[in-house]
This record gives C-alpha cells, structure tokens and sequence, in this order.
C-alpha cells in the first residue's frame, strides 16, 4: 500500500524522535519520569497483583525502575524481556532488585539466567506514538511479533513523553496498537475512535474496558 510511511520515512521519524528525548534536559527528565510512575502506580492497581513484562530504560526512555520497585512490594512478579534471536519473539525472564544483572547484544541490561515469566501485562516503551494508540518503535519489530505470539495476548501499557506523538504512523498491518498510553501529562486507553482519558482500572481489563 502507497503512503508516506515508507521506510525511509520512519527511519526519518526515528531518528527525529531520538534525537528530541535525548535533548530533554536532565531536570525536566525527572520531573516526567516522576509523572508516569505517578500515573503507573496510582492509576493501574491491577498491576499489583500480576506479572509484569517491563523494560530496562536505555537512550534516554522513560526509566521504569521506581514504579518496578514499587509494584513489587505490592506483590507483582516482574519481569524483563530478552531477545532470543533476531526475528524471534521476546522471552520475559524474572527481575527483582538485587537480582545479577548482564549486558544483552544490544548493550542493555537483563537479568542473569532467571526463570522465564508468562506475563499478564507489558509496559513497552514508546520511541513515538500516534492518535490511534500505535506505536513507533526502533525498527526490530520485536515487541510486535511477541505479542502477536502471546495467546492470551496481555494487556499493553505504552510509556512515552508528549513530545514523542505524532498524528499518525500510517500503521501496517502487522502494527498492533496499545491498549494505553501513558505520558506526563496524560493516561490514555484505545477505543474504536481513538485515543480518550482514562480514569483508573481496578481489575484485569480486556482489551475494551474501561
């Protein structure tokens, strides 16, 4: 299909995109940060009680330890993906503070020959996001191809700051959409139409709860 998602034009978003997070001055990093664990644990506490597919922040994302920390006081099981082999989906293998860490092929952190985790919710990490809830990420299509493999597929939370939406990716159809977002200013939910406020969720949703 012709549109002006070419590749080229995502490699250009990307790049953009990366280039804008990593200028976010350290102060105001901060205070975003401290926003969406904010939001994370106050407006989710369904995740208190499940298992947890999260990520190690690397080039400047949104850094999810203090609201990993958090929910596992409460009783989540956490985990943190690993990359098996290009074109394969992700495994979720189990973290906790403390636990021994190694670097993956990509030079991130990832817990060192823990259990694997079937998960009930990811938080994924946005590099852009759109009005219809899909999201832009670094090109590898790993997070995609997971949860296009996952039967039940979990519930998905994106995390990105506002700089980072865009009107539209012109998804393809292997794009699978968040079921939220979450931004410094917003907590958003996907519905038909779009993207709409959310208040807060208490138990497990499915992909049309609100």
């Amino acid at each position: 299909m012709n549109n002006p998602a070419s590749q080229n034009w995502k490699q250009q978003q990307r790049a953009r995109l990366r280039e804008l997070r990593q200028q976010i001055p350290v102060e105001q990093r901060l205070l975003w940060n401290d926003a969406i664990t904010a939001a994370l644990t106050q407006k989710f506490p369904v995740l208190e009680n499940q298992k947890i597919g999260f990520y190690w922040p690397f080039q400047g994302e949104y850094d999810p330890i203090p609201a990993m920390t958090f929910l596992r006081t409460c009783g989540a099981t956490l985990a943190l993906p690993e990359v098996i082999d290009k074109g394969e989906p992700l495994r979720f293998i189990e973290w906790w503070p403390g636990v021994p860490m190694k670097k993956d092929r990509y030079g991130i952190l990832l817990p060192d020959n823990t259990q694997e985790i079937a998960v009930d919710s990811m938080i994924i990490p946005l590099l852009g996001f759109d009005e219809q809830g899909y999201r832009l990420g670094y090109g590898s299509g790993y997070f995609d191809r997971t949860l296009a493999a996952m039967n039940p597929r979990p519930m998905t939370i994106g995390v990105a700051f506002e700089i980072q939406r865009l009107p539209t990716i012109y998804p393809q159809q292997h794009d699978i959409p968040m079921d939220y977002i979450v931004t410094e200013q917003s907590v958003l939910r996907r519905i038909d139409s779009g993207l709409e406020p959310l208040k807060a969720i208490g138990s497990a949703p499915g992909n049309n709860v609100g």
